[in-house]
């Protein structure tokens, strides 16, 4: 596994429930809760052994702080993402300065979008979803990049679910957490796949971190299977960044 030292975040801006999101509320999202998880979170990545960096809310787009999708970062390079949605495009360019200072960058152009929730490292294979976010030019525009890198890319067809990284997510160098949709995908071949039950489907976004394994608090099923499997975990509440359609995943840039 690739060892991480670094983590990129974005604090939430007080309009952030104006987001995209698709879930129907049951109780209006909190900033002050918000506020409360993300610097959780934030501790839980440097107990992962990380040095955190928070930038400042931006005004005007309260998806921001879903930080993950505005960049796909590797050792070789940083790639600036064109995002899906067309509300989150004025982002990337206040993530420019940040990656600057640690990457060699490259910008993605139109026609392509892509968000970086659907893009999974696992090694020199990359995963990208296509999704409501990532089109086939986008697919074919980091293929491009990332091949003169040494890198393969893999193209999965995201039915249910914002982004690839909804579904599945890498927890080991082999071994992957996935929900039920995705976990008899023919790409996967070769690999362990833990299962999620669609009672638990929220909780396939964990985050692999070093040693850590960071997961959504309130899923016992899924704790339990990693739990047994030897890893250890950081449980984080995720409530309000749920509302959002968000992921632990989201909320950060690692390298």
């Amino acid at each position: 596994m690739h060892t991480f030292r670094h983590a990129i975040l974005r604090a939430p801006a007080p309009h952030f429930a104006g987001g995209i999101t698709t879930v129907a509320w049951t109780e209006p999202p909190s900033h002050a809760r918000l506020l409360a998880q993300h610097q959780a979170y934030a501790q839980g990545l440097r107990a992962a052994g990380l040095s955190v960096e928070i930038l400042p809310a931006l005004d005007g787009f309260p998806d921001a702080y879903f930080v993950e999708d505005v960049a796909v970062v590797l050792p070789e390079l940083a790639v600036v993402t064109r995002p899906g949605a067309e509300a989150r495009r004025g982002e990337t360019e206040h993530i420019v300065a940040a990656l600057a200072a640690h990457r060699e960058l490259v910008q993605l152009e139109a026609p392509a979008t892509l968000d970086g929730g659907d893009v999974m490292v696992l090694g020199r294979r990359v995963f990208v979803g296509l999704s409501a976010r990532t089109n086939a030019a986008g697919v074919a525009a980091l293929q491009g990049v990332l091949e003169r890198v040494g890198y393969t890319v893999c193209a999965i067809p995201v039915a249910a679910g914002l982004h690839f990284k909804s579904s599945v997510n890498l927890v080991g160098h082999d071994t992957l957490v996935a929900t039920a949709a995705f976990a008899g995908r023919p790409e996967f071949h070769g690999l362990e796949v833990i299962e999620v039950s669609d009672a638990e489907a929220y909780a396939a976004n964990i985050l692999r971190v070093n040693d850590h394994v960071l997961v959504a608090a309130g899923f016992p099923e899924l704790a339990g299977k990693l739990r047994a499997r030897g890893f250890g975990l950081i449980v984080l509440n995720m409530s309000e960044v749920e509302k959002m359609d968000g992921g632990l995943s989201c909320l950060s840039l690692r390298f």
